[in-house]
């Protein structure tokens, strides 16, 4: 009998020790997720912080340029301003609405994409004529930057299947930013070519100022500046790379960023074979002969 009343004790203490270690447990547990949330709270509300400052100054600074020559050409009656200065401010007012109508664009766009209602009008196209037509498109702002463009494409590469807008607007941004951050008397060489599988491997090599494994990943994100201070020294939404990464998944494609800080940066595209099913996965490719386009 006392063993059995000995032995109900010890069950019941060790019932209510479980209980209180249960208790303790799960206190753990909120307390944890507790800080969790915090943490993640207080990391959403500096993105939107970053990111309002950013659009505050990526939006208000082409509308103070076209408010403010378009204010001196509203004066051309009453004090007559030379020819050459109307072309000028006229000139000032459309590049400064081009880059706001650009801004508002990127930003759609990542919505879009984000929301999942992004859709590609898909058809054979020629990666050759897109990355031409990109390059050419780019000459005179490499030129002015003191950056050599040296294009290679391969003379047997395949057609592609996807939209070529949509491609187009990811080679853009990739060799804009390479531009960008290149400094005077740098290269960027873009070299195409068929992959194994019968896709496209596009790769745009810079001798840029390069980016860490950290910096790459910010860079990835929408809103992200590697800089994102006030005196980055080059301007941009921080949305170029994100947009060209959704549109080549979108594709079935792949983009791999490799980049050594101070040296430079590599952003390898693959792109399947227009008869695959499903995306590409291998990124080997295939000597070719080239030829400069």
């Amino acid at each position: 009998m006392l063993n059995g009343a000995f032995g109900n004790k010890s069950s019941s203490l060790m019932n209510e020790y479980a209980s209180l270690l249960g208790d303790a447990v799960l206190r753990h547990r909120a307390r944890i997720a507790e800080q969790s949330a915090r943490v993640e709270a207080e990391l959403a509300s500096k993105v939107k912080s970053e990111f309002i400052a950013n659009m505050s100054h990526e939006l208000r600074t082409p509308l103070n340029t076209i408010i403010g020559f378009s204010k001196l050409l509203t004066d051309h009656q009453r004090r007559k301003l030379p020819d050459a200065d109307v072309v000028e401010y006229a000139t000032l007012i459309n590049d400064a609405a081009g880059h706001l109508l650009s801004v508002i664009n990127d930003i759609l766009d990542i919505s879009k994409i984000q929301s999942g209602k992004y859709t590609l009008d898909s058809r054979e196209v020629s990666i050759d004529e897109i990355i031409q037509a990109c390059t050419n498109s780019f000459r005179l702002m490499a030129s002015e930057a003191g950056v050599t463009l040296q294009p290679r494409i391969a003379l047997d590469l395949p057609l592609a299947r996807g939209d070529s807008i949509k491609l187009r607007q990811v080679f853009t941004n990739i060799i804009s930013n390479a531009i960008k951050f290149t400094p005077h008397g740098g290269t960027i060489g873009i070299d195409c070519m068929r992959t194994n599988s019968g896709g496209v491997a596009i790769i745009v090599r810079d001798s840029g100022v390069g980016m860490t494994p950290e910096e790459v990943a910010i860079a990835l994100t929408p809103f992200g500046q590697v800089d994102g201070g006030k005196t980055r020294w080059r301007e941009g939404t921080g949305l170029g790379l994100p947009i060209a990464k959704a549109l080549v998944d979108l594709h079935g494609g792949e983009i791999e960023i490799r980049s050594v800080k101070g040296k430079g940066t590599e952003v390898a595209i693959i792109l399947p074979s227009r008869n695959a099913v499903l995306p590409v996965r291998s990124t080997e490719t295939e000597p070719a002969r080239t030829a400069t386009a």
